[in-house]
């Protein structure tokens, strides 16, 4: 008798090469991305505001940003990563179509080049620095993206914790890329560098502007931030505004405290934008007595936060406004630590028409880190944002905007429907708790269900996505009979 293998140097199992007729699919879950884009309105408002002459193949314009939307959720980076839904039958069932190929999503994609825009483009060597305009194809996805921001504001005030504060975040990104058409930035690279609003209490965007990698942030912040407070649901009374010194710009600063904002709905904006620190700001700075500096935080590793009023301003204030109040920041090492440059301490300043104690402002100023570069850090590592896919600029734009959408889509997701603890889930995480999800669809007495082979509590997760986006549907039960139906 021979001696039995150890268990690890056998396999317990044989491979049986007859594929499975069922309609099986490892991405079940990202039909709970497909159940919150229709129960947000979405499709009908992709086809009221986007309308080709062409059409893809019998795909209309909804289906095409659909199965974009679903492709970017399964972390797909480019439009040849469709593959992975296109053969999926159960994903085809659940959509009610087959998922476009990869050759149709990009044919829709080219449709957002507008020839005709691109003469509008001046010569390099005449304007290097130009703000290309946002094409009608373009602006109607902006239209989607503020139907998706006031629908999901609608559902927040639906479950009882209305959204009634929006705090905007804006900044610009930088993408890399090698392609031609991609210009050099600051860091020395190529690519874009899109400009960002997200609305930091519902974690969603609400507008963006794709530039150029050579367009630099501080120029014209103004049209990003308009479009940012005009997406804002009508439930929204009060209104501020955060950003770091390429905000730092006399057209928004004018605009930001001009006394209309205080007859629009919402109100007056209380803002803090870090002051880019010229000479003059410099030395006002360190023109402040010592006695007047106040302790306000202290960092891990023993730097002092300290802030003071400074007396600086404008020398000819508009006679419209206001002055603004300038609030100085001064980072202070231990005795014997000096920063990287040989000093012990570090000058910054923020400008600000709000009169909150200087250390409050400043601790409040600085929370946009953990916003707005969240965003950006998931656009560009949890979603395709990185990776763009044309030479040609409204394309690569409508890509964005798309992702934007897949990143609102599952912020309303993770804010309505899953747990206090699992809603700062990153993409990555997220996957695995609501898309990751090895799922069938079967028919049973003329109802088809899809049956999820997952945890209890991954199914009680769907559960709640599929009764908070709710919409209407030919099947009457998602349980065995006996059960109780979603």
């Amino acid at each position: 008798m021979s001696a039995p293998l150890p268990l690890l140097g056998k396999t317990p199992f044989m491979l049986d090469l007859k594929p499975l007729a069922e309609a099986s699919s490892p991405y079940a879950g990202v039909l709970a991305t497909s159940r919150a884009f229709r129960s947000l309105g979405l499709p009908g408002a992709i086809e009221a505001a986007l309308k080709f002459k062409r059409r893809h193949r019998g795909f209309s314009e909804a289906q095409m940003i659909e199965s974009l939307v679903l492709l970017q959720t399964i972390g797909g980076d480019c439009p040849d990563d469709i593959g992975l839904l296109a053969q999926d039958a159960c994903i085809a069932r659940g959509l009610g179509y087959e998922v476009p190929k990869a050759t149709t999503i990009r044919e829709f994609l080219e449709n957002f080049h507008d020839r005709e825009q691109e003469k509008l483009r001046p010569p390099r060597e005449k304007q290097r620095s130009f703000i290309f305009p946002q094409s009608p194809a373009i602006e109607a996805l902006h239209q989607v993206q503020s139907t998706s921001v006031r629908q999901i504001a609608a559902l927040y005030e639906q479950r009882g914790v209305g959204l009634h504060i929006a705090t905007i975040d804006q900044d610009a990104t930088i993408i890399e890329s090698h392609k031609a058409a991609a210009q050099p930035h600051y860091q020395g690279g190529r690519g874009y560098q899109p400009m960002l609003a997200l609305w930091a209490e519902a974690d969603l965007v609400v507008a963006d502007e794709f530039r150029d990698g050579n367009v630099p942030a501080v120029q014209d912040p103004l049209t990003c931030a308009r479009a940012a407070f005009a997406s804002l649901p009508p439930s929204v009374h009060t209104r501020y505004f955060r950003a770091d010194s390429a905000c730092y710009e006399q057209q928004l600063l004018r605009w930001l405290s001009n006394p209309l904002r205080e007859t629009e709905p919402g109100g007056r904006i209380g803002f803090a934008i870090s002051a880019a620190l010229n000479p003059s700001l410099a030395n006002a700075l360190k023109a402040v007595p010592e006695e007047q500096w106040k302790t306000f935080a202290k960092e891990n590793n023993g730097t002092l936060r300290q802030w003071a009023e400074l007396s600086y301003g404008p020398s000819r204030p508009h006679k419209f406004r206001r002055p603004l109040r300038y609030v100085g920041l001064r980072l202070l090492q231990p005795q014997g630590v000096l920063f990287a440059d040989g000093s012990d301490r570090h000058y910054h300043a923020v400008v600000t028409n709000l009169d909150w104690d200087g250390g409050r402002l400043l601790q409040w100023q600085r929370e946009k880190a953990g916003s707005i570069e969240h965003l950006h850090d998931e656009i560009k590592n949890g979603l395709g944002g990185s990776h763009l896919p044309s030479q040609r600029f409204n394309v690569n734009a409508a890509w964005m905007k798309i992702v934007l959408l897949t990143y609102n889509i599952a912020s309303a997701i993770k804010g309505l429907c899953f747990s206090f603890e699992e809603r700062t889930a990153r993409f990555k995480r997220y996957r695995l708790l609501a898309v990751y999800l090895n799922g069938r669809m079967n028919r049973n007495n003329c109802v088809m269900r899809l049956r999820l082979c997952a945890s209890t509590e991954a199914i009680a997760r769907l559960a709640t996505i599929w009764q908070v986006f709710a919409l209407p549907t030919h099947a009457t039960s998602l349980v065995p009979r006996g059960g109780r139906g979603v």
